[in-house]
């Protein structure tokens, strides 16, 4: 299995001018190979991937752009497979062969954008120095604070640049799994808002609310940069802070999804979770506090992380009535308001909301997980 491992750089002043021409030649190549199959389709005919690539070799020994050579020929030839793959995808989503959401077609990149990026490969030849940093065929040694260890030898690393202005090193490893001891505990869960999820087996999970908690200073600094002139100096420092005052929120949730989502597969062989529309969800006056939750990201993880420690994870259908039913005796209550938090059923249990659709989401999971799946279940002759 292949993974990331992201870490942060610290490149002086003269390597950041570097990086940046190496991230405005990128654009370049990319716009350039855009429009030459865009025109291409105007005219009707097709342009294949190698002739972009000589036109890419032809245009370096043009006199209009020989700054092109200035640059790592690799970070200019994996800004057009990029693009290649980008078409790949919109064609493939196209024609149904892709799953997931629609690809929209490629479209030119902007030096204004918020993120830039350039990938080097195992051709370039870039490694990891004795004095733990980073060398970079004309860019040089880059500083780097490392959290942990490469498991393997990365086969790649793409140079990010953020909005808040930081720059990350994104390696890509091979690792293998990491299998747990086995668990006799399952647990399905349940997620909220007022509480981000709750157990099967009692326990609750509060909901930090990040950005509702940074929602004041974001504000402010928001404020701040509206009263900038469009275009000046003092703008872009305030843009700057907006940005990383959001990036401090993103990072401080993803670090607490990871966590949680952890624990969670650790102390638990099997785990269910409903299997919510997000994206629904994110239509409605609660969209605020849904995308503060982050219920994508953190089912995502558990995913993720029960695949490679042997751990099993199952969804259950979102039209499944577990608010409605009985954990006890499977009779169905009828539909319930939001303000509703506790029920008695008709044979007397008094249900708790929440643990109580955390129970028949586990229920559900279970007999899911029981059934063949697809398998012979016919007896034998």
């Amino acid at each position: 299995m292949q993974l990331r491992y992201n870490f942060r750089l610290y490149p002086t002043v003269g390597q950041q001018r570097s990086l940046a021409k190496a991230f405005g030649c990128a654009r370049v190549v990319f716009n350039d190979a855009l429009a030459a199959r865009q025109e291409a389709f105007r005219a009707g005919c097709k342009i294949s991937d190698s002739e972009l690539s000589k036109r890419l070799t032809k245009a370096k020994r043009a006199p209009e752009r020989v700054w092109l050579g200035e640059v790592s020929s690799v970070v200019l030839q994996q800004a057009l497979a990029d693009l290649n793959a980008a078409y790949r995808n919109f064609f493939g989503s196209v024609t149904g062969k892709r799953k997931g959401a629609k690809v929209a077609p490629p479209r030119f990149r902007s030096r204004k954008d918020n993120r830039q990026s350039i990938r080097f490969t195992k051709n370039a030849r870039f490694a990891v120095t004795s004095g733990r940093k980073l060398w970079l065929p004309k860019i040089g040694d880059v500083a780097v604070r490392w959290s942990r260890e490469l498991p393997s030898d990365p086969s790649s690393v793409t140079i990010i640049k953020d909005a808040a202005g930081r720059y990350f090193a994104s390696f890509v490893v091979q690792v293998h799994d990491q299998l747990l001891p086995v668990s006799d505990s399952e647990v399905g869960i349940d997620l909220g808002l007022t509480t981000f999820a709750v157990l099967s087996n009692g326990k609750t999970i509060e909901n930090p609310r990040f950005l509702r908690r940074a929602e004041r200073k974001l504000r402010m600094a928001q404020q701040a940069l509206s009263r900038k002139e469009k275009g000046s100096k003092n703008r872009a420092k305030v843009r700057v802070k907006v940005a990383k005052a959001h990036a401090k929120v993103a990072d401080t949730r993803r670090d607490w999804a990871h966590k949680h989502s952890t624990q969670t597969i650790r102390d638990n062989q099997a785990v269910f979770v409903e299997d919510l529309c997000v994206k629904g969800l994110a239509r409605t006056r609660l969209a605020k506090s849904v995308h503060d939750g982050g219920w994508g990201m953190f089912t995502r993880m558990l995913q993720e992380k029960a695949a490679r420690c042997g751990r099993t994870f199952g969804k259950v259908d979102r039209w499944f009535p577990s608010t409605q039913m009985c954990s006890f005796c499977g009779a169905l209550g009828g539909k319930k308001p939001l303000s509703v938090r506790a029920w008695t059923c008709a044979c007397g249990t008094v249900h708790d909301r929440d643990l109580n659709a955390a129970k028949n989401i586990l229920a559900a999971g279970r007999a899911e997980s029981l059934n063949a799946c697809g398998g012979t279940v016919s007896p034998a002759a």
